[in-house]
């Protein structure tokens, strides 16, 4: 679940994406403040939207909102006392982790990327990476899929040149860090960060 509020943007609306799937067509179905948007096929909840949000949360203007326990659960009251029918499943691991770079191997198809085998602690994840001082042994910083970086990016699993990526290995100017290097490069952690942990800044 990814939430974002912007009153200079789109005024008093909380847009709630629940999913990172693209639905090529969309119907939605709105109840009070309150709108659904969803797969016009499978009929599956994409997103919602909450209008007047500020007369049921209390917000500050700003581009992406922390999703916590106490959030969801006053969006899932809200969802309810508006008659609609969405159980809101919320998966609260940090999306942001150190992870190890088990292997490198050049990418088949572009010179200047390497596909990393990356172990984030519960799993290994294929990241397809750019980044010129990647190699393995490395401890790094994953945005893993459903990640909102600084910027506004929602890391998605993706393909890149045929070859499947999930998640990003980031550098110390994505991760916007005081004092980021100019140069191209990712953000090595020292050998004392620990695997599958949340990364701390």
């Amino acid at each position: 679940m990814n939430i974002f509020y912007n009153t200079k943007g789109v005024g008093d609306v909380l847009l709630v994406q629940l999913t990172s799937n693209t639905f090529e067509e969309v119907t939605t179905e709105t109840k009070g403040d309150i709108t659904l948007i969803k797969d016009l096929k499978t009929g599956e909840v994409g997103a919602f939207n909450i209008f007047n949000a500020s007369k049921y949360l209390q917000l500050t203007d700003q581009s992406s909102i922390l999703v916590t326990e106490e959030l969801v659960d006053t969006l899932q009251k809200l969802v309810y006392k508006n008659d609609l029918d969405l159980q809101l499943d919320v998966d609260f691991s940090p999306k942001f982790v150190v992870g190890y770079v088990i292997s490198k191997e050049e990418h088949p198809n572009a010179d200047k990327l390497n596909v990393c085998q990356v172990d984030v602690g519960q799993e290994t994840l294929q990241i397809v990476c750019g980044a010129p001082n990647v190699d393995a042994g490395q401890k790094v910083v994953v945005a893993k899929v459903g990640a909102v970086m600084p910027s506004g990016l929602v890391i998605k699993d993706a393909e890149l040149r045929g070859v499947a990526s999930s998640g990003m290995i980031c550098s110390a100017k994505e991760l916007a860090l005081p004092d980021a290097p100019a140069e191209k490069g990712i953000l090595v952690l020292d050998e004392s960060a620990e695997i599958g942990l949340a990364f701390q800044a």
